[in-house]
């Protein structure tokens, strides 16, 4: 996937963000979902909230399965249409984060490939890229119902505002949220 154009989406409206640790964490996908699910509330349609906890879920999910040390953290920014949900772990090969396709056999896909195809098809974009400290993998959501009118997609995912570093996590005990209105 390509790079988002940062300044296109900030530019539009005050972001709203909030970040939860989850390294270390025993249940680090149930905090995930939590976190969303609390964070979203009432700033999106019901039936996105769900979608967004799903996609946390899964990303969250394959940072567990995929790599040595699980999910580091997870980051959720709110816009005036469109939330932006970041996991960041410590796996450095982002050659193998990739939706598998439909048309693949079951047995192509059995035990990989399934998450990130429902998050290509719940996302109105996703990109993974390299981290200093591993790896983030980035979706943009619609918080309305209806999704983005096609005019508004991004053409490319933000990356962090500001970089989320190692010392960054350890603020506040592990999550945080941060308004910059």
């Amino acid at each position: 996937m390509d790079a988002v154009d940062e300044e296109r989406l900030c530019r539009r409206t005050p972001v709203r963000r909030h970040w939860v640790k989850l390294a270390d964490c025993t249940e680090p996908s149930g905090l995930a979902r939590r976190h969303v699910r609390e964070f979203l509330d009432g700033r999106a349609a019901p039936e996105r909230v769900d979608d967004a906890v799903l996609i946390a879920s899964e990303l969250v999910g394959n940072a567990l399965r995929h790599t040595a040390g699980g999910p580091d953290c997870m980051c959720v920014e709110v816009y005036r249409d469109v939330a932006v949900l970041r996991v960041h772990d410590a796996g450095r090969d982002v050659s193998r984060v990739r939706a598998r396709s439909a048309e693949e056999s079951v047995d192509e896909l059995k035990g990989s490939g399934l998450g990130l195809l429902l998050v290509e098809e719940l996302a109105s974009a996703w990109s993974v890229r390299p981290t200093a400290i591993g790896k983030e993998v980035v979706v943009i959501l619609a918080l309305a119902a209806s999704g983005l009118p096609e005019r508004d997609v991004p053409p490319h995912i933000p990356a962090v505002r500001p970089p989320l570093t190692a010392e960054f996590h350890q603020l506040d005990g592990g999550h945080g949220e941060f308004d910059s209105r």
